[in-house]
């Protein structure tokens, strides 16, 4: 497969912010290409007009290219397969049990994505080699990572992710693809060595950037979303 899956609206025509947002997948596989040092620059950039309380800013990246990236995922990739090393996030980004409807829908996205990539349930070792390719960026080009001071509350958290949003939004109308990747924050200890984070901060998540791979059976899956009705109530009177 090489052609774009696009991605349905149900909308005949769609602007150009519109496309962007409705095509907007997370990808995990990329080409080979580098992506210019300059077009990152611009992208995070321009992401950097996302809205934050009081004009905060609470972002702060942390980008790896060529032979930083290669380490980085080469260390990483020894760290999840070192029995030694402790893998727990700073955070709690998932319930501890998981409940209705976010269970049926977390466990439909996963089925699908496995299917496509002939994952059988119960295979542990091919399941556990995919949920690993988070740690080389999907060989994405490049790799960032974005974290947080751990004193900042909530509101902070919500426009680091209006920020993390743009990135992946303006990465689009640059032909590249993005995959947000909270795997990331279970290494944090072992990332500290690669990149000068701070023990102030908290790795966050990363995010995978590149040229799409669409040959590969994983770049064709598009997560389902719910209809407007299920998540939004509308009152006039």
């Amino acid at each position: 497969m090489n052609t774009i899956p696009m991605i349905e609206t149900g909308y005949s025509k769609l602007n150009a912010v519109e496309d962007a947002v409705s095509q907007r997948r997370s990808l995990r596989g990329f080409l080979d290409k580098p992506v210019d040092r300059e077009v990152v620059e611009r992208i995070l950039t321009m992401a950097g007009r996302a809205p934050s309380g009081t004009n905060m800013q609470p972002w702060v990246g942390h980008v790896l290219t060529g032979e930083a990236l290669k380490r980085f995922g080469g260390g990483l990739m020894d760290a999840a397969n070192d029995p030694d090393i402790k893998k727990e996030s700073e955070f709690p980004y998932y319930p501890d049990k998981f409940f209705e409807p976010y269970k049926a829908r977390r466990r439909k996205v996963g089925w699908d994505l496995y299917g496509l990539l002939g994952i059988e349930k119960g295979d542990f070792e091919k399941t556990k080699a995919q949920h690993d390719r988070n740690l080389v960026f999907f060989d994405a080009p490049v790799g960032m990572m974005f974290t947080i001071h751990r004193d900042l509350k909530i509101g902070s958290w919500l426009d680091l992710g209006m920020f993390l949003q743009n990135i992946m939004i303006l990465a689009r109308s640059h032909g590249l693809e993005t995959c947000p990747q909270a795997a990331f924050s279970h290494f944090h200890e072992t990332i500290r060595k690669y990149i000068d984070i701070g023990d102030d901060y908290i790795v966050v998540c990363g995010i995978a950037m590149g040229y799409a791979d669409w040959s590969r059976p994983e770049c064709s899956l598009v997560a389902e979303r719910e209809p407007l009705a299920n998540y939004v109530t509308f009152q006039d009177n």
